[in-house]
This record gives C-alpha cells, sequence and structure tokens, in this order.
C-alpha cells in the first residue's frame, strides 16, 4: 500500500500517466477515423428507426386512432430510475436542454437522462476525488480555507461539465454540417433539375454526402422521411432549422417552404441559397485567417522564440568558450 501511495504522489510517475493517456487519445482519435462507414451505417438505421415511427404514426392517423406496435425511443436503465427517484428533471431544470439535446444529434429519453445523471453525479464526483487527493493522498500543508476553496470550485466545475460538453458537441456537429452544407445544395440542385421530387432528391443527396459529413447525412435522411409523413411540409423544414441552429441552414429552410407555399421555381431558390451558403463558409474561413496572427503571439513567445535564440546564440556562445579554453591554455 506505501509503494501504491509513493507511485501515485510521485511526480514524474504522474507525468508519465498524463503523456501516456494522451498518446492514447491521439490513437483513438486516429483509429476513429476508419470507422466512419460504421458510424454512419449505425445513424442511418437510426434514421429509418424514425422513418418507421413517422410512417406508424400516418397509418394511425389515417385509420382513426387504431393502436399499433410502438416504435418509440425507450429507457430503462439505471439513470433513468435515479433521475425518476430524485426527481433530478424538476431539481436540475433547464428550459434549453431538450433543445441542445436534439443539435447534438441525441434523441429520445436515454440522452436526456443522462444528461440529468451525469450533471447530478460529477459534483460529487469530481468534489470528493479532490478531497481524498489534498486531505489523504497527497497532504500539501494548505490551510482549510485553501482546501475548502479548491474544493468547491471541483464541484463547481463537475456541475457545469456536462454542459460545457453538449456546447462542444453541438458546436462539433454544427461545424461538420455547415462545412457541407453548400455542397450537398449543389448537388440537391442538380437532382431538382434533372426531375426528381425534393423526397428522392434530399434522400440522393444524403446518401452520397456522407463521405463528407455523416451529420448531415443523418439530418438530411430525417428531412426526408419528415416530408413524406408529417402532414405540412413546412414543420419538417423548421425541424431541420431547429436541429442545426444556423442561419444560413435557417435562411434556406425559409426559401424552401416559401417555394412551396406559394409555387415559386425550387431550383432558383436552391441556386441562390447554395450561393449564399458558400459565402458564408468562405467569410467565416476569412473570419478564423484575419484572427490567425493574433492568436499565434503567445505560442510564438513561448515555443519559437526560447528555439530561435538558441539556434542563432548556440553556435557563437561555442565559439566564445573554445577561444577562451585557447586563450587560458
Amino acid at each position: 500500500m506505501n509503494g501504491f501511495m509513493h507511485f501515485i504522489t510521485d511526480g514524474q510517475n504522474l507525468l508519465s500517466i498524463g503523456v501516456g493517456i494522451a498518446v492514447f487519445a491521439a490513437v483513438l482519435t486516429t483509429l476513429s477515423s476508419f470507422t466512419g462507414g460504421a458510424t454512419l451505417g449505425k445513424r442511418m438505421q437510426a434514421v429509418a428507426e424514425r422513418r418507421e415511427e413517422l410512417r406508424r404514426k400516418s397509418r394511425q392517423a389515417m385509420s382513426g386512432g387504431a393502436a399499433g406496435p410502438s416504435l418509440r425511443h425507450s429507457d430503462e436503465s439505471f439513470k433513468k430510475r435515479v433521475v425518476e427517484r430524485l426527481n433530478l428533471s424538476k431539481l436540475l431544470e433547464d428550459p434549453k436542454v431538450a433543445e441542445n439535446m436534439i443539435q447534438a444529434g441525441w434523441r429520445g429519453p436515454k440522452p436526456l437522462n443522462t444528461f440529468y445523471f451525469f450533471r447530478f453525479a460529477m459534483p460529487f464526483v469530481l468534489g470528493g476525488i479532490v478531497s481524498f487527493y489534498l486531505l489523504v493522498i497527497n497532504d500539501f500543508g494548505q490551510p482549510p480555507t485553501m482546501i475548502l476553496a479548491i474544493c468547491g470550485a471541483a464541484v463547481a466545475a463537475g456541475f457545469y461539465a456536462p454542459n460545457i460538453y453538449v456546447s462542444n458537441r453541438i458546436a462539433q456537429r454544427r461545424q461538420s454540417i455547415v462545412a457541407a452544407f453548400p455542397d450537398s445544395l449543389d448537388l440537391l440542385l442538380i437532382c431538382v433539375e434533372s426531375g426528381m421530387s425534393i423526397e428522392a432528391a434530399i434522400q440522393k443527396v444524403s446518401q452520397e454526402i456522407g463521405s463528407q459529413s455523416i451529420e448531415l447525412a443523418e439530418e438530411l435522411s430525417l428531412l426526408s422521411a419528415e416530408l413524406s409523413y408529417l402532414p405540412e411540409r413546412r414543420m419538417a423544414y423548421d425541424g431541420m432549422a431547429r436541429r442545426t441552429n444556423h442561419p444560413g441552414i435557417k435562411a434556406v429552410a425559409t426559401a424552401m417552404t416559401q417555394a412551396e407555399t406559394y409555387g415559386t421555381p425550387l431550383g432558383s431558390a436552391l441556386r441562390v441559397m447554395a450561393k449564399e451558403n458558400r459565402d458564408l463558409r468562405l467569410s467565416a474561413a476569412e473570419k478564423k485567417a484575419s484572427a490567425l496572427p493574433a492568436q499565434l503571439t503567445v505560442p510564438m513567445i513561448l515555443f519559437f522564440l526560447p528555439v530561435l535564440f538558441v539556434v542563432i546564440l548556440g553556435p557563437a556562445l561555442i565559439n566564445i568558450q573554445d577561444m577562451m579554453k585557447n586563450g587560458g591554455g
């Protein structure tokens, strides 16, 4: 036991563990890029289940409310029982959590229960780990007020950690969708002008765009299913705009809704929207490029300049040392 305590309190061992975790994360990230096809298949399966659910609801409505087999997602896990037992949905109520789950690509009750469970458990977990480390494993001799402040910060970090994770997930998903959206509009324009219906065109584009953006392929497949089975097309377009929450996609949804309502040519609207979204993507890239010099200032000062000084002054210092040795000799 003493050997284990000495191992985990040694700074060199902690540094080695951190480097090992970083290497493992890098390898895992590299390997995950080769599993895009499997991820796409799983998401398309989830969309197929959503399509079957919409079809069942449509048939149920046409048959006058006859009951049928339910395909709705259900959650019977341990997290759901904890959330219901402690009434966490009311205790930690967040009016935007359901919308955030949809924007992150998680549908059904299971992600919602998982979010509430971790938002309740993470403060205790992080607070307990930090307290155990400070008070038992490695006593730094800090005053009680400092230890209390550190533990309080850990508890606060645990409370907001699920929100930060969901926000990062939303940003990554939106970035993937926006990057491939102008190309999907060009493909959609070609399909529509070739004579395909809008549902068939969207379904075809979702199959072709999957190699570039799995998230956009999922959204387009879901849009195609909702266009087929929802009572109004406007609901399907509004649903996609709400799930993505991006100005360019909202403008496309509005334009397509107006084209369906007033009978304007859909090809013209798609051509204009494709150009506007391409301009938005270009302006976003220019904005990142203009902010790059300011962001590189601190890394250059911390990492580049010291190495540059060593490379420039190193040979001169070596020559000076050799001259002093030869002169002294």
